[in-house]
């Protein structure tokens, strides 16, 4: 198997981190086009705003390396709230934001690697709770997940209202 480095990303990354960023909307795309905007119209200001929420609520970026090539990258931070009905611990936890494997490196538990990186960096931080919202429809990325040991906590319905008039 090739030499897979986890490491935190750094400035030379940016064009690599954008290329993913385009192939993971695009992909979620393919899962949801109702919801889903082109890859490369949102590329720049979502990675924007990722840096942003990463250095403001102690969070990280990790990029995953193949024999030194860009293979994918991973970003969260920690959220607190102040939901009264849960726990202390509960109110404050790692969030994963997004995560990508690119195309040509699936199927090799880079993903696993990255969420590790990020659970490690929670855990320095007193984190004793990771989670993630994924689309419902995104089979292998549930698999992932739960591969990895993440379980289903809370579930999202949608529903599209309605909008016609009532007479």
């Amino acid at each position: 198997m090739s030499d897979v480095v986890i490491r935190p990303v750094i400035p030379a990354d940016l064009s690599d981190l954008r290329l993913a960023m385009v192939e993971l909307q695009e992909h979620e795309r393919r899962l949801d086009e109702t919801t889903r905007l082109p890859g490369e119209q949102i590329a720049d200001s979502y990675l924007e705003r990722l840096q942003r929420e990463a250095a403001e609520k102690h969070g990280a970026i990790f990029v995953a390396a193949c024999d030194g090539v860009f293979a994918g990258f991973a970003v969260g931070w920690i959220i607190e709230r102040d939901h009264i009905p849960e726990s202390a611990d509960s109110n404050r936890f790692g969030y994963l934001s997004d995560i990508c494997v690119m195309p040509a490196y699936r199927r090799r538990r880079i993903a696993q690697r990255l969420l590790a990186a990020l659970e490690q960096h929670f855990a320095s931080a007193g984190i004793t709770r990771f989670r993630l919202f994924t689309l419902a429809a995104n089979a292998s990325a549930r698999a992932a997940y739960e591969s990895a040991g993440f379980a289903a906590y809370e579930i999202l319905y949608e529903k599209l209202v309605d909008r016609r008039e009532i007479r």
